[in-house]
């Protein structure tokens, strides 16, 4: 399939994403299974807000859902620099934050969320990622949840996006080029 200028192939199925999806939603809602509605998820926007939704839906403890933006990517590769359009909510002071995201590669944005997320004196902070790339992983934190490792392939689909292109895809995608 094309999108853009680039050419890409199926890598995860629908079905896939499905079983990666309950079995996220099952570890989450076990850990969390007796904090009341003290749980606060924050899917990261755009590229996990499909895999938030549905993420979301097969929960079975009572949360809150708010929603943050950062961005540092620009067309397929990192531009090293993370943005915070939509930061946490002061509501999450002393209760537990699920941070939600679609990708975690070298982790650089993700340190930037947690540290701020921290300055508002949650609870706890636990990161629950779709994809995590262990090998361009730099982080120094724990990643709690984690959907699937892949290697350094560049993805899109399920909410992801090549140059805002490709996010409305049921499956996704990897770049073959």
């Amino acid at each position: 399939m094309r999108i853009k200028d680039k050419e890409f192939r199926t890598f995860v199925s629908e079905a896939e994403l499905d079983a990666i999806v309950r079995r996220l939603a099952a570890e989450v809602s076990r850990d969390y299974g007796n904090v009341g509605c003290g749980l606060v998820v924050c899917p990261v926007l755009t590229g996990a807000y499909m895999f938030a939704a549905d993420l979301l839906r097969r929960l079975t403890v009572a949360c809150e859902v708010s929603f943050v933006r950062y961005s540092s990517y620009s067309g397929m590769s990192s531009t090293g620099e993370v943005k915070c359009m939509t930061p946490f909510p002061p509501s999450i002071e002393g209760r537990d934050v699920l941070i939600v995201e679609d990708v975690i590669d070298s982790g650089l944005s993700m340190r930037k969320m947690i540290d701020q997320a921290l300055a508002q004196h949650p609870r706890s902070v636990r990161v629950c990622t779709l994809f995590y790339k262990p090998e361009a992983f730099k982080g120094d934190y724990k990643v709690d949840y984690i959907g699937r490792e892949i290697g350094n392939e560049f993805i899109v689909g399920y909410g992801m996006d090549y140059d805002e292109a490709g996010r409305t895809l049921p499956e996704v995608m990897v770049n073959v080029e």
